[in-house]
């Protein structure tokens, strides 16, 4: 029994050596702009934004990687060892909300991230005629991109658009408005404005919808049959006259 108790001693020394040697490893830190852990950059449209990858708490050289999303970016071999750099140029309404990641190229799992909350305010503006036919539907479409997100309201001859639930339908996302109005009466006749406001300013388009009188439908089985009837009756006739000419001679 002694001599089993003291051979398990030499196989508990290297698992502790092994544990010690995984918690040292772990010591190792990336920052991205000073910041140790992910985080979100505001910021308006620039000429360009530097991105700056450090590797802290390492004894060795240890290559970085940068990604654009899913998508790996190049970089020169001179920029990817324990410090790694990279330009956003230009940086544009586009690039709101994509995300870059400085990884450890031998641990993808240590990584270091940055959002970019990219400010911009609302662009609409000019105007549209529309010339529907009564009794039709129309929908006006209006561009709300912006960040922050933008409030929308309809107006009518510059007046508080009250919506008919019956007819009037609203649908919203976070880039597109839209208004759609079914059946057109005449009463629908007017200038329609779309506005987008944020805290960075303010969008607005006018629709100028005219109603058009509802245009007059022949039913086309008696047009066609009324065709077929003239053909034929041109058709006997032209027979007809050819019998009497062939009696004459």
């Amino acid at each position: 029994m002694a001599q089993r108790s003291s051979l398990a001693v030499p196989y508990q020394v290297p698992v502790l050596a092994l544990c010690f040697l995984a918690g040292a490893a772990t010591g190792l830190e990336l920052s991205v702009n000073n910041h140790p852990a992910d985080f979100s950059l505001s910021m308006f449209p620039a000429p360009a934004l530097s991105l700056s990858c450090l590797v802290q708490n390492s004894s060795q050289a240890e290559e970085l990687l940068w990604y654009r999303g899913d998508g790996q970016v190049d970089l020169k071999d001179g920029n990817k060892v324990n410090v790694s750099n990279i330009c956003v140029s230009p940086v544009t309404e586009s690039d709101n909300g994509v995300t870059f990641s400085c990884r450890l190229a031998r641990d993808k799992s240590v990584q270091v991230s940055v959002i970019l909350d990219v400010l911009f305010p609302p662009h609409l503006s000019g105007e549209e005629s529309l010339r529907i036919e009564e009794d039709k539907d129309v929908t006006m479409t209006c561009n709300a991109k912006s960040n922050p997100q933008a409030q929308t309201a309809w107006y009518k001859n510059n007046t508080t658009l009250t919506l008919q639930q019956d007819r009037y339908q609203l649908y919203q996302t976070s880039e597109v408005v839209q208004l759609s109005i079914q059946n057109l009466e005449k009463s629908d006749n007017g200038t329609y404005t779309c506005v987008v406001n944020s805290s960075l300013g303010e969008g607005r388009k006018d629709f100028h919808l005219i109603v058009e009188d509802k245009k007059p439908v022949f039913p086309t089985e008696a047009v066609i049959a009324a065709s077929v009837v003239v053909a034929l009756t041109i058709l006997f006739g032209l027979v007809a006259q050819k019998d009497k000419i062939c009696k004459v001679w």
